[in-house]
C-alpha cells in the first residue's frame, strides 16, 4: 500500500509515505496513531491546531505526517506529579516557564512536539517573553516523556535524536511500567542514559540547580484513607 502525497507546484515532490517507510520512522508504533488525513507528507503546523479544535486531539507532526499522542491514565498521573513539583520550584525562583501534556512546540522547522512536560528558562525565551503562538518555536532546556505502551524503541529514539538537534539540555525518559527514569544530559554531550531506578533520586542537575524529587515517592501509588466506620443506626422513640 502507498500512501501518495500530493505534488507542490514549483516544489521538489516529498517521498511517498509507504506503510514500509512509516514503520522505519516510527516503529511498531499502532497504525491508528497515524493521521491519514491530511495524507501524510502533506500535514502542516495548521493541521495540528484544527485537529486539536476540532476533535480535542493532540497530534505531533513528523516530516508532514500527523502522529496521535496517547496517555494513559497512569502516565498522566505521572505527568502532573512532575509538572506541579517543577512549577513550585520554578515559580518560586522565578526560573521560566513550564508547559504540561498540551504544550505544543515547533522545536525545529516544520516539526511539532509535545513533551509530557517541558520547562524553558527565561535566559532560552526569544527577548526572555512569554510566547503567546498556540505552538512557539521555542527550546526547552528540559523535556520529560512518560512512556506508553504504544510508544516505540525507534519512535522515542528518533525524539531524543531531535531534542538533540534542536538544542534541549536535559531529557527525562519517565518508565511506568519498570519504575525507572533514562537521564540525559545532552548538554554535556551524553549520548548513553544514566538509569535510575526506584530507589535514587532525580535532580535537575545545571538545568534546575536545587531541585529533586525521590523516585520513590514520584513512583508510589496513593491509597485512600481508611473508611471512616458507620455511625450505628438510632432506633426512633416510639
Amino acid at each position: 500500500m502507498t500512501l501518495m502525497t500530493s505534488p507542490r507546484i514549483g516544489k521538489r515532490s516529498a517521498p511517498a509515505w509507504t506503510l514500509a517507510r512509516l514503520a522505519r520512522r516510527f516503529g511498531s508504533i499502532p497504525i491508528d496513531r497515524i493521521r491519514l488525513n491530511p495524507k501524510p507528507g502533506s500535514a502542516r503546523k495548521e493541521d495540528v491546531l484544527a485537529i486539536h479544535d476540532r476533535e480535542n486531539r493532540l497530534c505531533e507532526l513528523y516530516d508532514g505526517v500527523l502522529v496521535e499522542k496517547t496517555v494513559g491514565y497512569r502516565e498522566s498521573l505521572l505527568a502532573s506529579i512532575l509538572i506541579t513539583l517543577i512549577s513550585n520550584y520554578v515559580k518560586m525562583k522565578n526560573l521560566g516557564l513550564v508547559a504540561g501534556e498540551g504544550g505544543m512546540i515547533e522545536i525545529l522547522k516544520d516539526q511539532v512536539r509535545i513533551p509530557d512536560v517541558s520547562f524553558i528558562s527565561w535566559r532560552s525565551l526569544p527577548d526572555r517573553t512569554y510566547p503567546d503562538e498556540p505552538i512557539p518555536a521555542i527550546v526547552p532546556d528540559l523535556a520529560v516523556e512518560i512512556l506508553s505502551p504504544s510508544n516505540s524503541v525507534v519512535e522515542m529514539r528518533r525524539k531524543l535524536d531531535e531534542y538533540r538537534e534542536s538544542g534541549v539540555k536535559l531529557v527525562w525518559y519517565v518508565d511506568p511500567k519498570s519504575e525507572s527514569v533514562r537521564v540525559w544530559n545532552l548538554a554535556a554531550g551524553q549520548t548513553e542514559p544514566t538509569i535510575l531506578g526506584r530507589d535514587a533520586t532525580l535532580d535537575g542537575g545545571d538545568v534546575l540547580p536545587g531541585f529533586s524529587i525521590s523516585l520513590a515517592e514520584l513512583f508510589a501509588k496513593p491509597k485512600a484513607p481508611a473508611a471512616e466506620p458507620k455511625s450505628p443506626a438510632i432506633e426512633p422513640i416510639p
